[in-house]
């Protein structure tokens, strides 16, 4: 049986015990009700996953033992999505989650010449990464940026492969399996109206190179994963 699994920032490993923030204290003993000597591991979402038993089942404060710390390498593969915020916030939230589970490294919320929403709740969209991470058990949490403004994304220099997909008809687009991807790929989604020609123009010129993510028309989140699943597998 697995261990219930839990997210704790920051982890100092400097002596052998661990105080967990609240929420997971919470969790542990009000919720599980776990007692003393209960097994339970710890991630930090940069790779570290420790096992721990519970030496103070204290609600607010719960003090762990350190039994035993394994750091993970990440995957070679960085992917980042930058996606366009959408109207219907719980369809962007499910789009995090599902991001999450596949293993992307990066997601990015833009805001484009037709994104309908530019309210950005940070606090909970973060939340929805940590649980989805938590969920499917992995030690890397994407990290998520505060929202910026398209132009400001073509700026960002650290990805060796840039890709746009857009349905503007008429532009010629390569399939995913058929662009030579590195380690460090970025892959645009706009809106739900999609983006712009001179968006896509703009893209183009910053070395963007432009893709089709099937035959169909996809909403702004199905796109999303479509493209993180594709980039995780090819």
């Amino acid at each position: 049986m697995q261990l219930p699994y839990f997210y704790q920032n920051l982890l100092s490993i400097n002596n052998k015990s661990i105080v967990l923030n609240e929420e997971s204290s919470k969790h542990c003993v009000q919720v599980l009700r776990m007692k003393v000597d209960e097994k339970l591991q710890l991630t930090d979402g940069f790779g570290k996953l420790i096992t721990a038993k519970i030496i103070e089942p204290n609600k607010k404060k719960c003090v762990v033992e350190l039994i035993e710390s394994v750091t993970f390498e990440s995957n070679k593969r960085k992917i980042s999505i930058a996606i366009s915020l959408i109207k219907n916030s719980n369809r962007f939230e499910w789009f995090l989650e599902k991001a999450t589970e596949i293993g992307v490294a990066e997601i990015i919320p833009i805001v484009c010449k037709r994104t309908e929403k530019q309210h950005f709740r940070f606090d909970r969209m973060n939340g929805i990464l940590v649980a989805a991470m938590l969920q499917s058990r992995q030690t890397f949490l994407p990290v998520l940026s505060q929202p910026i403004l398209f132009k400001d994304i073509l700026n960002l220099k650290k990805y060796t492969t840039k890709l746009i997909a857009h349905c503007e008809v008429g532009q010629e687009k390569k399939s995913i399996h058929t662009v030579n991807l590195t380690d460090e790929i970025q892959i645009l989604i706009g809106p739900e109206g999609d983006f712009t020609v001179d968006e896509i123009e703009m893209a183009l010129q910053n070395n963007y190179q432009p893709v089709m993510l099937g035959y169909t028309r996809l909403r702004t989140e199905t796109a999303g994963v479509v493209a993180a699943t594709l980039l995780a597998n090819n």
